[in-house]
Parts: C-alpha cells; sequence; structure tokens
C-alpha cells in the first residue's frame, strides 16, 4: 500500500493482465502522415508501425538528417523515398496534396493520399498546422499540448467545429497527445475507480508527477522548453496530461454513461523556480557557465559530460544513442556508424562546449538549446515546483426518480492535488493514492494496490507492462486513434461513433483540461483562487461567442 498505510491486511495478488491484442489489418488500411521526426514523431512512428492496423507512408520534417532516418526505418526501407513520401515541412505537404487531389479530378494517375497525420512540430506551431491543414479534411492526432496559449486552443476548437453551438463533433476524428489515458496501467486504474466502483465514490486524489532531477534540467533548464515566453509553462509543456488525468477520473463520466460530466468549482496553484537560479550556484564554479570548463566540473551532479557521455545515468558511455543523447546530437548514430565511437563522443563534446560570452545578442542565447550550459546560470523561468489543487462541489443528477443518494452517486464533493516536482529519483514514473468512501488506492505506475476497508482485504493488481513510453501510453494512443480513423473509412461507422468508441475523448474534454491549466497558471501567478465555472464562461465560452460574432 502506500508508504503511510501499513496497517496489516490480507494481500490477494492477481496476475499480471496480458497484453492487449494489436487490431486486425483491414485490406486498405488507413495511411498516415507524421508531421515532424523529433523524439515525439519517432515515438508514434515506431507505436504505429508495431501496435495499430495502419500504415506509414509519409514524413515531413525540415532537417534532413531526421526525416531521412525516420523514413528509412519506418516507411522506405534501403530503396528511398517515392514520390509523395518525404516532405520538408507541413507546407510543402500542403501544396503537393492539393496539386494532387487536382490531378486526381482530372483522372490523371497520381499516388494514393494520406488519411491521417499525426502532428508532432514544437508546440507553439500546433495552431498554424492544425487550422492549415484543415481544408484537406484528415484526421488529426496533435502532440500535446494542444497550443501554447488559450487563444490559439479556442482558435483551433472554432476551426475543428465553426457551427459551434450547434454542432458539437468535428467532422473527423480528433485526438490530443494525452498518453496517459492509454496506459494499461491507467485504463484498468479507471475501470476499477469508475466501472467497478472498488473504493466507492472518491473523495480525494493526490497525484505525483516525479520528473526527475537531470532529465528536468535536460528539457526544462537547458532544453526547448525552458522558457516560458518562447514555449510556455511547465504545467503545460510537461504536465497538462496529468490534469487531463485528474480530469478523467474525477470529471468526465465513465463509459456508456450520458450523465453530463461532473466540473470543478475552484482551482488554486502554488509554484516558482526553487533550486536552478544563480542565487543556488556553488561559489568554487565561479564565473563558469559551461559545464565542461568549469572548475567543479567533475564533482557537480548536473556535469553534462556526466549526463550526456558518463555510463551513470544514459549517457554515451551506458551504449545508448537515443534520448537524451540523440536530443544534443540527432546524427549521432551516423557519426558512429562511420567514425566508430570515439567519433561519437567527439561529437558531442562539440556540441556540449558551445558558449556565449556577454557580448552574445540575447535572441542568439534564447533561440537555442545550450546542452553543456550550467545549470545556475541559465535563463529558464518555468516552474521546478509547482501544486495544483482542484474542488468539486456536490452536483446532484436533477433526475426524477432517484433518490439522494442516486442523485449523487460519482457527484458529490472531492478533491485532487497534483505534484510536479523535479527533485527525484524517479524520472515520470507517476504514483497517485486515491481515498475514497469503501477504501483507497496506491498505484505507481506499475501496480494497482486496492484496500478494502470493508473487508480488511487487498488487491493488488498488475497491468500489462507495455513497452514504449509513457507505460504503453504512446502505443495505447496511436493504436486507438487508427483504430477509429480505419472504422470510418473501412467500416462506416460515424466519426462521433469512432471518436467516443476508440478515441474515448470528445474536443470539449481537450479544450477543458488545457484549459484547466490556464486556470491554474492564472491563479499561481494572481495567488488567488479561481471559480472555474465562471472562468470557462467568460474565457472559453466568451471568446467563443465574440469568435462568431466577429
Amino acid at each position: 500500500m502506500a508508504p503511510h498505510a501499513d496497517a496489516p491486511v490480507m494481500e490477494d495478488i492477481i496476475d499480471r493482465l496480458p497484453a492487449p491484442p494489436r487490431p486486425t489489418m483491414s485490406a486498405n488500411p488507413p495511411r498516415i502522415l507524421i508531421i515532424g521526426a523529433g523524439s515525439r514523431g519517432a515515438a508514434y512512428a515506431r507505436a504505429t508501425s508495431e501496435s495499430s492496423n495502419g500504415i506509414l507512408v509519409a514524413v515531413a520534417e525540415p532537417i534532413p538528417y531526421k526525416r531521412l532516418a525516420l523514413g528509412e526505418k519506418y516507411i522506405w526501407g534501403k530503396d528511398g523515398p517515392s514520390e509523395g513520401q518525404q516532405f520538408e515541412n507541413w507546407k510543402q505537404f500542403l501544396v503537393w496534396e492539393q496539386e494532387r487531389r487536382a490531378k486526381a479530378e482530372k483522372g490523371e494517375d497520381v499516388p494514393e493520399g494520406v488519411d491521417a497525420a499525426f502532428i508532432c512540430v514544437l508546440d507553439e506551431m500546433h495552431k498554424d498546422v492544425i487550422i492549415g491543414l484543415a481544408p484537406l479534411g484528415l484526421h488529426i492526432m496533435s502532440e500535446k499540448p494542444l497550443a501554447t496559449t488559450l487563444d490559439d486552443c479556442i482558435s483551433i476548437y472554432r476551426s475543428l467545429l465553426p457551427n459551434l453551438p450547434d454542432t458539437t463533433t468535428p467532422s473527423t476524428i480528433f485526438s490530443i497527445g494525452h498518453v496517459l489515458r492509454y496506459s494499461p496501467h491507467n485504463m484498468l486504474l479507471r475501470k476499477l475507480l469508475l466501472e467497478d466502483k472498488v473504493i466507492g465514490d472518491i473523495l480525494s486524489i493526490n497525484h505525483t508527477e516525479p520528473v526527475g532531477w537531470w532529465h528536468f534540467t535536460h528539457s526544462y533548464v537547458r532544453g526547448n522548453w525552458r522558457k516560458e515566453s518562447t514555449t510556455a509553462p511547465t504545467l503545460l509543456t510537461k504536465s497538462c496530461h496529468d490534469i487531463d488525468v485528474l480530469l478523467w477520473l474525477l470529471c468526465s463520466p465513465s463509459p456508456n454513461s450520458t450523465q453530463p460530466a461532473h466540473l470543478p468549482t475552484q482551482v488554486s496553484s502554488t509554484g516558482c523556480v526553487q533550486y536552478f537560479n544563480k542565487a543556488r550556484k556553488p561559489a568554487a564554479a565561479g564565473s563558469a557557465t559551461n559545464c565542461l570548463s568549469c572548475p567543479i566540473e567533475t564533482s557537480c551532479k548536473y556535469s553534462a559530460r556526466r549526463i550526456y557521455l558518463g555510463s551513470q545515468l544514459t549517457g554515451l558511455s551506458s551504449g545508448n544513442t537515443n534520448w537524451p543523447v540523440s536530443i544534443v546530437v540527432p546524427e549521432i548514430e551516423e557519426c558512429i556508424s562511420q567514425g566508430g565511437p570515439k567519433a561519437g563522443e567527439s561529437a558531442l563534446i562539440a556540441k556540449l562546449s558551445e558558449n556565449y560570452t556577454a557580448e552574445t545578442p540575447i535572441s542568439e542565447i534564447e533561440g537555442k538549446n545550450w546542452f553543456g550550459r550550467c545549470v545556475y546560470e541559465a535563463d529558464n523561468d518555468v516552474c521546478d515546483d509547482q501544486v495544483v489543487t482542484m474542488t468539486w462541489d456536490n452536483d446532484p443528477l436533477q433526475t426524477p426518480n432517484l433518490n439522494s443518494e442516486q442523485a449523487l452517486s460519482g457527484r458529490g464533493a472531492k478533491t485532487a492535488v497534483f505534484h510536479m516536482v523535479a527533485h527525484t529519483a524517479k524520472i515520470c514514473q507517476r504514483y497517485s493514492h486515491i481515498y475514497g468512501v469503501d477504501g483507497e488506492i496506491y498505484a505507481d505506475s506499475k501496480t494497482i494496490t486496492v484496500q478494502d476497508f470493508n473487508t480488511g482485504e487487498a488487491k493488488i493488481h498488475r497491468p500489462h507492462q507495455a513497452k514504449g513510453g509513457h507505460g504503453g501510453g504512446d502505443d495505447g494512443l496511436a493504436r486507438q486513434f487508427i483504430l477509429a480513423v480505419d472504422q470510418v473509412k473501412n467500416h462506416g461507422v460515424s466519426v462521433s461513433e469512432a471518436q467516443r468508441e476508440h478515441v474515448g475523448c470528445s474536443l470539449e474534454e481537450i479544450v477543458r483540461s488545457h484549459a484547466m491549466v490556464f486556470a491554474a497558471e492564472e491563479a499561481r501567478r494572481r495567488k488567488k483562487v479561481v471559480a472555474f465555472p465562471e472562468w470557462w464562461a467568460r474565457e472559453v465560452e466568451g471568446r467563443l461567442l465574440k469568435a462568431k460574432m466577429s
């Protein structure tokens, strides 16, 4: 059980569940385009190839090495690309696809098109890509977050549902990279809570995302997501799917239910840059701004040489050439294949040695990642520790023939506390304590332990341990999204039914979970408690109405 729940109980260990089956391949399987061949694009490419009933047919990526590496591995093999299989960016694909369709209308022979796209470009580009591709009518899976501003999220919402409020379902499948919903662990957890009701009504959840002490420096101090002004707060870029999974458990109705969502009433948040700033810099480090020239580099746990080159973590000497090494030098495998291990090491050292001076323009410093940078000298301003508290009031159903207990089932007062913390040994291995009227649950991304107050017994559930990222969530999301596309394309299923049955998440839910992040950030910055229904009416519905009238 949880560390503090140490009362003796009778334990019943349930055998680990089997892996979900791969969907059957249709005669004309969904054809998939990957836009953005970075780490997330590569993750979905692998998941599509190994776990779905779709086929990858094209990639759009501006960096030639990344584009060719993904294409060779998952699309064209050693034969090289054919027409329509590679593009430098999404705009080039858009032009090509429009021309292809025009030629097809004239009766010309053209390559077959694509049915769906995974959008895995930089977060701040999502809006332009989604809205730009809308005229093509493709099914879309956008990596999270949906966008980096509330205005952009609403613009996307509006573009997909131009006839709101009359139409609430898009004309094509739309999914978001909230992969936590699709891991075998969390799917079982939700079933136990909402369908089997093993602990009765939920009263509170404490959910923690341990980012990892060195992982945080890689992505949020030295890397892409270190500044709010160029990306967004960590609550959005790192933890929006944690907020989403809490709303999925506490707000969204259970499967096959027609009940309305139980909306939160309040949200508050605290957080800041606790540690990674100049005030924490060891005096012995002096004025060094780069690890490789720092006098205490060999004794500093944040040494870039230790993290990216060493063997203790996941550096090159450990045999790893994937993340995070490949983020620093994307062509690391090519370097090693052509020049051996020393060539790979030299390429990494050259990248880690890059530094700046007082004369370097700020725009240049902010415009790139400095993976050899001193973590105490970086320009990061995103929270490395943050707590979000969401509360719900009693909201009984106003349905005839229900007694008070039935009307309040699943809709009683409850609280969710989320903690994102950088300084942890665990790396993204989330854990939750869930307290209900009839028991409690401790879930740690590998097992789910249920303690029953009525019987005094505990059951330990062991979900399938899937490969891939996010506990199998990457594969689960790719499988379900492409399965939904296949059902629409090949089996006569409506978009709304496929969205509900296979994606299991509506566009309104996607926007709601992002809106909760923006509301929490407003609460943190202004040091106040935000009334969420009023905030939603003003900031979301109000903006949608204004956009419709303009």
